[in-house]
């Protein structure tokens, strides 16, 4: 299954491959009635995007032409989506495009940074330059992407077993021993008559207590899609947050400098690479304070004053900055910021990490002596009133 424009162009691209066109028909999607769905798709990666231009770059170091690079990879690529793309990117460069406009019409593999890039590499001449510091920037991106799903999937996968075994607690193995004081025939203690109740509302509405979570993530998707207000409101919350906030604010600001220094390392100025690399960010809080950086460095304000002003930039940042501008040696000083909060992102996870998993130990041991002394607290008072 090849991406083709014409009979010709395949029958093109199979002699470039060393073989002959025999019979062809053109794919009929409709024929399928999953092949619409795009998620069941295998999507191009992010280290798929380092391999290829691993690729390139080898190629282009070799001083082979960009035509016979691009077909090569087409060639030898095992992502069918990946080859697909190679193969228009192929006849488009060959019909007279350039590489980058070529990469422009597919949005959705190669964003708007890749792009500038490689156009910048197109100016100057070296794209070999330009495809290491794609290199340097994916492999970055790859490290922080594995960073943050840490982060994110390891407190909610914790989170949602702890759940799921105080559910199963407090409605198959509460009831049984609540059966038994019930039939002591006393009055029981407040934190026994507690965990009556709690154990019969788990009872009744456990289903509600492992939906929550669902229906609250859901809810949250639904109204920060629904306003830019209410959705500015939530990313604004989050950054204030005790534990996460600071997390989050670390994670935006190196995604920012490392996308920040890859665009100025590659000769974009300095307003241009602000816009590109504003796109990587998620936080609309943060995102907002970028704009007003923009447009102060457009009215001639230095970059560091520009971050000052925004007041959501910590100083170690803006200082940085102002040595960079001084030194002459920005793109330097954006590495080292993309590197110390790097650093201090993985830092901080894995204080996140240690720091849940006692609070959830703590956690259930409370639960389990609360039903220890809820439990024997009226077998032994129920002891006291036998006459031997």
């Amino acid at each position: 299954m090849i991406a083709a424009a014409n009979e010709v162009d395949l029958h093109n691209q199979l002699q470039t491959a060393g073989l002959e066109l025999v019979q062809c028909s053109p794919l009929d999607r409709r024929k399928g009635m999953f092949d619409s769905l795009t998620f069941l798709q295998k999507k191009v990666k992010v280290r798929d995007l380092i391999q290829l231009f691993l690729h390139m770059e080898q190629m282009q170091s070799a001083g082979v032409p960009l035509l016979s690079a691009l077909g090569d990879i087409r060639d030898t690529t095992e992502h069918d989506q990946l080859r697909d793309i190679m193969s228009e990117i192929y006849r488009d460069v060959s019909d007279g495009s350039s590489l980058s406009e070529a990469m422009a019409l597919h949005p959705k593999v190669f964003t708007n940074l890749y792009i500038s890039l490689i156009a910048s590499g197109e100016e100057t001449g070296d794209l070999t330059a330009s495809y290491r510091q794609l290199i340097k920037y994916l492999k970055w991106v790859d490290a922080m992407q594995v960073k943050v799903r840490k982060a994110t999937r390891y407190p909610i996968m914790v989170t949602f077993v702890v759940i799921l075994t105080v559910v199963i607690m407090m409605t198959i193995v509460v009831p049984q021993i609540v059966g038994f004081i019930r039939n002591l025939d006393q009055e029981v203690p407040w934190y026994t008559s507690g965990l009556v109740a709690t154990s019969d509302f788990f009872v009744d509405f456990w289903w509600l207590v492992l939906s929550a979570p669902v229906f609250l993530f859901i809810l949250y998707k639904i109204l920060k899609r629904s306003s830019d207000e209410i959705a500015y409101r939530f990313d604004l919350w989050a950054l204030n947050m005790p534990i996460f906030g600071p997390l989050i604010r670390k994670i935006n600001i190196a995604r920012f400098a490392q996308t920040f220094g890859a665009l100025f390392a590659s000769g974009i100025d300095v307003l241009h690479s602000l816009e590109a690399s504003r796109k990587t960010v998620d936080n609309l809080a943060i995102i907002e304070a970028l704009e007003g950086v923009q447009e102060q460095v457009h009215a001639g304000s230095p970059l560091s004053e520009a971050f000052n002003a925004s007041g959501e930039f910590p100083s170690m940042v803006v200082r940085m900055l102002k040595v960079g501008e001084e030194s002459g040696n920005l793109t330097a000083v954006l590495d080292q910021v993309a590197e110390f909060y790097t650093n201090d992102v993985d830092e901080a996870i894995q204080a996140l990490i240690a720091m849940i998993e006692p609070f959830l130990t703590v956690f259930l041991g409370g639960m389990i002596l609360w039903i220890a002394v809820a439990v024997f607290g009226p077998i032994y008072s129920s002891f006291e009133n036998i006459d031997f």
